[in-house]
């Protein structure tokens, strides 16, 4: 079977090692990826742990699929952990290289737990685990790392997953790469890392990977193969993810000045299409996949001559638009400063947008910016505010190293109105006062404001719906999609490539039962994607969080309407449609009024030993 069957324990504070078996119930129950993630994180941690303290477990994992050769999910792992950003639980995934190699290595998932004395970086070559001196690593980026690491272990082929700068210094936006350019992106799994003075995991692995029928899965793989050279990867292929920038902006849905407006007046500048003519060198794939979607950019000329990124559409967005920055030479240098400090660009382009517009509201002077002119445009006051919050330099770098959440509580003065976040997390680039599923799907998401939990974005965008209201069905619309991507999450399937499931959850659950020999139907696939739902949700609330008063949109977002002359000229979200929203959406879920799964929905999912938790929170509220 393609289960490894062990996980390894990393005690960091004693160097002890040791190796326990995967519970194969779980493995089916959870699957793999994010929904094992989480289950274990429950496991091994006590409610009310500091995101940044030694006792917060740190999971790298596998999916079912690691390290075997089925396209995109061949080469996957996750990472989950409390989340420093957020206070709630978080996971992350990433494709390239390394998950394929720590599946090799003979494991389905690592556990660190507790603080080393020094900073160090794992190495792990099959059985040996060491923990070895990384003093002279201190400060070097995650490529740097990578390649000093393979350099001293004398073997090209190690696979490196490192943080930068912003993790060791525990920007609560750091995140985790490997392969140069793919993050474990999102909430400060790269902070976790640093606070336990782990630079990073180096792996090795030479065992085979088997799966339960080689005949059939290899086939099965063809097929896959195959379709990933026809329509349903053809944007990834082509123009790549940039290519949102001209629909979204058509659709008056591209947010814009920090959420101020919805269209952009320099959008043909920064598009896909403008990329892909002037800057894009190269497009490579990951291990066994047969699309390559990664858009490698080059500057040719110029100030930032040389500067070399691979761009995906969110990240050129938030270092973008949002920050009215028209000059595509500037967007690539800023996103491989994020590269090179380890930090999302996501969440970092929406800081360095929030703190622009505070400085063009006169809530944050030059005075606080030590001289610098933070008006929105300004690309050169971007690049520098991105160094400043990698480095935590200064009161303004430090600040803003919070997230916007907490920057805003800080700075004060109304500043928490300019920070578009939803339990701490950044908003993604969809503006969700004209694509209101997705205003509503992003608030109800475990992890913050995120387009990967739901997709609740496309019926927007594709007009299966009236993105211009929130009405009873949304709520079914949004639970549909939550499940079946924690099913694509917990397989890791890249989600670039969920369009050639063309049978969807049958082809997904022949995929598991191929590769590991435990039969799976759709039926319960998509049961166990409630389950992993709920069990997020249960997280969250022993931790103080998960209730319906966190379900929130950003103030702008119900306060401030569309400017733009256009359709969407006016367009708001209204707490009217949007309690209705919750509701509907609470209801489908089986939850209370509050947010809250019940007991009896709890049972229902083989989650009765969480019943306790739900049981003091429901009675504490009453």
């Amino acid at each position: 079977m393609s289960y490894a069957k062990r996980i390894l324990y990393v005690d960091l504070t004693t160097g002890k090692t040791e190796i326990k078996p995967l519970d194969e119930k779980l493995a089916k129950e959870y699957i793999g990826g994010i929904g094992l993630g989480m289950k274990l994180f429950l496991d091994h941690s006590k409610a009310g742990v500091d995101a940044l303290s030694p006792e917060n477990p740190l999971i790298f994992i596998t999916g079912p699929l690691s390290g075997t050769m089925a396209p995109s999910a061949g080469n996957s792992y996750a990472v989950v952990s409390k989340s420093p950003l957020t206070d709630g639980i978080n996971e992350s995934k990433a494709h390239g290289f390394f998950g394929s190699e720590l599946k090799r290595a003979g494991y389905d998932a690592i556990i660190f737990t507790g603080k080393s004395e020094k900073l160090v970086y794992v190495w792990i070559d099959d059985e040996s685990v060491q923990l070895l001196d990384a003093e002279h690593l201190k400060g070097k980026s995650p490529a740097e790392t990578d390649d000093t690491i393979r350099e001293e272990l004398g073997d090209f082929y190690i696979r490196v997953s490192a943080i930068g700068e912003a993790g060791e210094k525990l920007v609560r936006v750091a995140c985790i790469i490997n392969d140069e350019f793919r993050a474990i992106g999102r909430g400060g799994m790269g902070a976790v890392m640093g606070s336990k003075n782990l630079k990073a995991v180096a792996v090795r692995g030479t065992k085979d990977v088997n799966v339960a029928d080689a005949e059939e899965f290899t086939e099965f793989v063809r097929t896959i193969h195959e379709r990933m050279k026809g329509p349903a990867t053809r944007k990834y292929r082509t123009l790549g993810t940039p290519e949102n920038v001209l629909v979204l902006n058509a659709l008056a849905a591209l947010p814009t000045r920090n959420f101020s407006q919805a269209t952009f007046e320099g959008a043909e500048k920064v598009s896909g299409e403008y990329l892909n003519e002037r800057y894009v060198k190269k497009i490579i794939g990951c291990a066994t996949c047969g699309m390559r979607c990664d858009h490698i950019a080059v500057v040719p000329e110029g100030e930032y001559k040389g500067s070399t990124s691979r761009i995906e559409f969110e990240c050129l967005w938030a270092v973008g638009p949002l920050c009215a920055v028209d000059r595509l030479d500037a967007i690539i240098e800023a996103i491989r400063l994020c590269d090179y400090y380890g930090i999302d660009g996501i969440s970092t382009g929406v800081i360095v947008a929030f703190a622009m517009d505070l400085y063009e509201n006169g809530i944050i002077t030059k005075k606080d910016t030590d001289g610098m002119d933070l008006s929105f445009g300004n690309h050169a006051a971007l690049v520098e505010t991105i160094k400043r919050i990698g480095t935590r330099t200064g009161w303004l770098g430090n600040v803003l190293a919070e997230g916007s959440m907490r920057a805003g509580k800080e700075i004060g003065r109304g500043a928490e109105k300019y920070a578009n976040h939803i339990k701490g997390m950044e908003l993604p680039g969809y503006d969700l006062r004209t694509l209101k599923t997705a205003a509503l799907g992003f608030s109800v998401s475990y992890r913050g404001a995120c387009h990967l939990r739901s997709g609740a974005y496309s019926p927007d965008v594709k007009g299966k719906v009236d993105r211009f209201k929130i009405e009873k069905g949304r709520g079914k619309l949004i639970m549909d999609g939550e499940d079946l991507y924690n099913v694509v999450d917990s397989l890791i399937l890249c989600k670039f490539s969920r369009g050639v499931m063309y049978d969807g959850l049958k082809d997904m659950a022949k995929y598991y039962t191929l590769a590991t020999g435990i039969e799976m139907t759709p039926e319960e696939l998509i049961k166990a994607g409630e389950r992993i739902n709920n069990l997020a949700r249960v997280i969250n609330i022993r931790e103080g969080k998960g209730t319906r008063k966190d379900d929130t949109l950003p103030w702008k977002i119900m306060n401030v309407p569309v400017p733009d002359e256009g359709i969407a000229k006016g367009a708001v979200v209204n707490q009217k449609e949007f309690d209705l929203g919750l509701d509907d959406y609470y209801s489908v879920r089986g939850w209370t009024k509050d947010g809250i799964p019940t007991p009896e929905k709890l049972k229902e999912l083989g989650l009765k030993d969480l019943v306790s938790i739900v049981k003091k929170k429901i009675s504490s509220m009453k």
